[in-house]
């Protein structure tokens, strides 16, 4: 399975620098999981900068893949791991669910470099 952190989706989207980086995986919607931070962070994005339309379209296109709410064992999870690797919330959730699916996480953010079970491009 594969997860793309919320800016893989907006570069894609974007078709910024590094959305190359992100379209096989992207593309491969039988192993796309999308966790409903991502929705959100996605949402939010493309709504402010675009307007509703696109960002339900942007939407649409990530619902392709296999949304998965956060649960609370994730929840917890989530809360371990951001204390433990001092990462901000969204990313705690995004990696717990990764872990929790055993998913490859494809990032440009630097707070998950040098992760286990990252796939990480310096942003352009």
């Amino acid at each position: 399975m594969n997860l793309i952190d919320s800016c893989g989706w907006l570069e894609y989207f974007a078709d910024g620098a590094n959305a190359s980086f992100f379209s096989d995986a992207i593309e491969d919607v039988e192993r796309v999981l999308v966790p409903t931070i991502c929705l959100l962070e996605v949402f939010k994005r493309v709504y402010r900068q675009r307007g509703e339309e696109p960002a339900l379209q942007a939407i649409a296109h990530m619902q392709e893949g296999r949304v998965v709410s956060l649960d609370s064992a994730t929840a917890l999870s989530a809360a371990r791991i951001g204390a433990d690797l001092r990462l901000p919330l969204a990313d705690s959730v995004i990696l717990a669910t990764a872990w929790a699916y055993e998913a490859v996480v494809w990032t440009q953010d630097s707070d998950f470099e040098n992760i286990p079970g990252v796939k990480y491009k310096r942003k352009s």
